[in-house]
């Protein structure tokens, strides 16, 4: 176990703990032996980010947009394990 935390802050009011969830089990399954600790973190106003061990990885409000799993899956795996080959997750 590598110990890197995840963390995705999502918006109770926006209704959007699904979708975190959702966002959290497609990271679970494709890092399940990178992650020690993925965590859904009640928010509101709006607020959808995806946080890997405290750097800000993804912003719904700066991106104006919500993430695709592969993008996420690829920034995560950019900052733990470079050379992983994420299947058909890597392609365009």
């Amino acid at each position: 176990m590598s110990g890197h935390q995840l963390e995705i802050k999502y918006c109770t009011q926006c209704r959007w703990l699904l979708r975190s969830a959702w966002m959290a089990q497609e990271l679970l399954t494709t890092f399940e032996h990178d992650l020690e600790r993925v965590s859904l973190v009640p928010g509101s106003g709006g607020v959808f980010e995806i946080w890997l061990n405290n750097e800000l990885i993804f912003s719904r409000k700066e991106a104006q947009r919500f993430p695709e799993a592969k993008e996420i899956k690829q920034l995560v795996r950019d900052r733990i394990d470079p050379e992983r080959s994420l299947g058909h997750s890597d392609k365009t």
